[in-house]
């Protein structure tokens, strides 16, 4: 009797575990940003440091802040989901003090999109292709715009973007 119930025991304990699934945790997906690097117009080989760059969103005519106030070479900004273009106010040497001095320029990314499935805990990933850079008004400080690589994918941590000024 003691050999049935210690039979029926592993057997129901097998039986339990072997009913559970892999936890469903998402780790790494996650929909990939845009790296943008700015480089000296005359020395395409050096970058150059931008002052007091704000970087802002267009969305139907609103604007809604993106990095604020930061000197550096290198940005990561992220792309629109819902649509095939993203576009940026990027203004430079803005004060609070004096918004007179800034100098603003409007950059458009239009792409294609493309959805990956993952996983069933992480969903779907959007990725990038045929990227292109172009900026209607691109006059002020930003003299040029080059895409690197026009297919932007979820573990890419390389430039995409140079912008010359």
């Amino acid at each position: 009797m003691k050999k049935i119930a210690l039979v029926f025991s592993i057997l129901t304990v097998i039986i339990f575990f072997s009913g559970c699934e892999k936890d469903d945790i998402c780790i790494d997906a996650a929909t990939p940003q845009m790296v943008i690097r700015f480089y000296d117009q005359f020395d395409s080989s050096m970058l150059k440091e931008v002052t007091s760059l704000n970087v802002q969103g267009i969305l139907d005519d609103v604007v809604f802040p993106v990095i604020e106030n930061v000197s550096t070479t290198e940005i990561q900004v992220p792309l629109r989901v819902d649509g095939t273009s993203t576009s940026f106010l990027i203004t430079r040497n803005l004060t609070p003090t004096d918004s007179t001095t800034a100098d603003i320029d409007t950059v458009v990314f239009n792409y294609d999109l493309n959805e990956q499935f993952k996983s069933r805990a992480c969903g779907f990933v959007m990725n990038f292709e045929n990227i292109e850079g172009t900026g209607p008004t691109i006059n002020n400080w930003i003299k040029m715009i080059e895409v690197l690589t026009p297919s932007l994918t979820q573990n890419d941590t390389i430039t995409n973007v140079k912008i010359f000024h």
